[in-house]
């Protein structure tokens, strides 16, 4: 397997922002990481290697990024309005910075598809909602879908516009839903230790997408399944063989 390491002084962040990339070829898989996390992580917790068949087929590559949670949503120090901001700077980041790279190192890949567990679970639906014309596909795991975790009962535009439980209910723009309604939805969780959140969110994503007629897999898994690492090596190569990549 192809593995490169790419750093960059970010200029929506004002920071060095780094990433690694799996593969040579298929499509692009912007890989968001968990509450923290570090661009690395997913090769340590074994996800790369999970997913080693399905690169090594030529059929996606991977593109693990780093997150900015300690200066934005986890940022104890911070308001939640100031925490709020500095999402947006991560959110210019990604569409700014890592899409023009992926598309310029994979030529002609079209879109993306966003992954990611647990906090990378919730960035991962963020960024394909907020913005379809980046990602069509989406493996959400174990994801949180509403910010009140961080912000507590807080609310501007900035988190607003950041909680798919909040924004997506009154969403009835069309450029946006004809684009979820072309896309590839996967939304898997557990329902195991720790899960408890995470399948109260999902079934509240699942109750939106579909009054506003999105095709998505909401997929729970069993009750001894719970919110870690070796679950999720199982989830992510059941999930990716089984989408049209």
């Amino acid at each position: 397997m192809n593995v490169e390491y790419h750093c960059w002084w970010s200029p929506a962040l004002a920071r060095d922002m780094e990433l690694k990339v799996y593969g040579r070829a298929g499509k692009p898989v912007v890989v968001f990481p968990s509450s923290g996390g570090r661009f690395y992580e997913y090769e340590d917790f074994g996800m790369v290697e999970a997913c080693r068949p399905t690169v090594e087929e030529g059929r996606i590559c991977l593109i693990t990024i780093d997150s900015v949670d300690g200066e934005s949503w986890l940022n104890g120090a911070a308001t939640p309005a100031e925490r709020a901001r500095r999402h947006q700077d991560y959110d210019r980041y990604v569409v700014e910075e890592v899409g023009p790279f992926v598309r310029n190192w994979f030529p002609g890949s079209g879109r993306f598809l966003a992954t990611g567990c647990s906090m990378g679970g919730y960035h991962s639906a963020n960024f394909f909602f907020r913005h379809p014309d980046l990602f069509d596909a989406l493996i959400a795991l174990s994801g949180v879908y509403q910010l009140t975790r961080f912000v507590g009962g807080f609310v501007d535009d900035n988190v607003y516009f950041n909680a798919p439980l909040l924004y997506l209910p009154g969403l009835e723009d069309p450029w946006y839903l004809d684009r979820y309604r072309q896309s590839q939805i996967v939304v898997g969780v557990g329902q195991g230790a720790w899960e408890d959140e995470m399948v109260a969110d999902t079934r509240a994503l699942q109750k939106i997408l579909k009054a506003k007629g999105v095709p998505a897999w909401f997929d729970y898994w069993g009750h001894d399944v719970n919110h870690d690492w070796p679950w999720w090596r199982k989830m992510m190569p059941y999930f990716l063989s089984r989408l049209e990549l």
